[in-house]
């Protein structure tokens, strides 16, 4: 099959913008929300979407058959793990990340950067968004965690790491990124790029946005050759990632310069300071091609999503619905409780009324605050399920208030509640 006639099997379309269903939603600058269709060959996303995170190719405790029923329209996976176990070649042998984990919908491969960067330092999560403007520090840009060795080393072509594993030594570039995430056949995959964090220098910022925007063009021309070579596996649609810390300069040169390259959409990643995430987000989309998806990396507050929203976000991932579930916490319209707290222990009601998630429906407070203090493993199985529906519909009810132009009400209304 010609390049061209696969992906015409990738697509996206805006259907409404903020702009023009939302009075007043110029106001302070403006807003890019909007509405829209991801088409990918194994099924449609509607945006904007929060898409779950199946880091190793499995949603933590939680079975596909449940996530499809909870309503998540796609699933991540991280190719930095995969890659390390169970092996890029067994999965494609088994049909691509979807066919191996049963799951039947479109699946996101990121590219492996962030685990290369912050398991490479040392630090689970190196990347802040509260650390101030200002905040960069002489010999930041080498900083590791104390007691840490540093695991990964980059170079202008590509970066060594060893794995957290074993210790085994590997190489990624951009050439081989390409190829691991073709062999994962994620319907929708990202360019290799260097991570940065908000300690880093301006100097190293600008040294790593050239290196990023370099990258891209060999991840562009590997995708071709891949493409070519793979015409019998479904297209795979390659999303370029927009890099630039805090600086508005950096953002918008990053934005505009992957935004006239040969890219199927846009993952915006990176250090993000939670205060300037609307800011930045809209410098983004004030130069990104309108007509291509951008997908935000790393965010599920109820807070962080509305200002996504408005601010030009179609799609975002989040591991944080199952982590926090897994230490007993859960969402709630009133804010985020710890189910392990002993006044749950005779609470015989659901975890929220009213809410249509399989757990909710079933079980009460009660019942899995027994689980959690039991050590029992589907405690965090049901949690999961209810967390993760709880971001899946207030997404979808902020691109239902996009739709009819009830988005700033409905905002004031679930974050008013919620910060409560």
């Amino acid at each position: 099959m010609h390049p061209q006639s696969q992906q015409s099997s990738f697509a996206f379309s805006v259907h409404t913008r903020i702009e023009d269903t939302t009075p007043g939603a110029g106001s302070g600058g403006p807003r890019h929300g909007r509405t829209g269709t991801i088409t990918t060959p194994h099924g449609e996303i509607r945006t904007p979407a929060f898409i779950p995170v199946g880091t190793k190719a499995t949603v933590k405790s939680v079975l596909p058959g449940a996530m499809a029923e909870l309503g998540a329209q796609a699933l991540l996976a991280n190719a930095y793990h995969l890659y390390l176990q169970p092996g890029a070649d067994i999965l494609d042998e088994a049909g691509g990340l979807g066919a191996f984990m049963n799951w039947p919908g479109p699946t996101f491969t990121d590219s492996g950067g962030f685990q290369v960067m912050s398991l490479g330092s040392g630090f689970k999560k190196v990347i802040s968004m509260d650390v101030p403007v200002g905040a960069e520090a002489a010999g930041a840009d080498d900083r590791i965690a104390v007691g840490k060795e540093r695991l990964a080393h980059i170079d202008d072509d590509g970066v060594w790491f060893k794995s957290h594993l074993n210790g085994d030594r590997h190489r990624f570039t951009p050439e081989i990124s390409m190829q691991v995430q073709h062999q994962l056949g994620a319907d929708i995959m990202f360019a290799f790029d260097e991570l940065t964090t908000l300690m880093n220098s301006r100097g190293y910022q600008e040294e790593s946005l050239e290196r990023t925007r370099l990258w891209a063009e060999r991840c562009i021309a590997e995708h071709r050759r891949l493409t070519v070579e793979r015409s019998h596996r479904p297209y795979q649609a390659l999303f370029g990632v927009i890099q630039g810390a805090q600086y508005e300069d950096l953002r918008r040169k990053a934005s505009a310069d992957l935004g006239v390259m040969d890219f199927d959409g846009f993952g915006i990643g990176g250090a993000l300071e939670k205060e300037n995430l609307g800011t930045i987000l809209g410098w983004c989309s004030d130069e990104l091609p309108e007509n291509k998806p951008r997908h935000l990396l790393g965010i599920s507050e109820p807070d962080d999503l509305f200002t996504a929203i408005e601010n030009g976000a179609d799609t975002f991932d989040c591991v944080s619905p199952t982590r926090v579930a897994r230490n007993s916490a859960f969402y709630t319209p009133d804010g985020r409780w710890n189910l392990s707290n002993a006044r749950f222990r005779r609470d015989f009601t659901p975890l929220v009324e009213g809410c249509d998630c399989y757990t909710c429906t079933h079980y009460t407070r009660a019942y899995i605050h027994h689980l959690f203090k039991a050590k029992e493993m589907v405690s965090a199985t049901l949690i999961s399920i209810h967390n993760e529906r709880f971001v899946v519909r207030m997404v979808d009810d902020a691109r239902a208030a996009l739709d009819d132009g009830t988005f700033y009400d409905l905002k004031a209304e679930v974050l008013g509640r919620y910060y409560a």
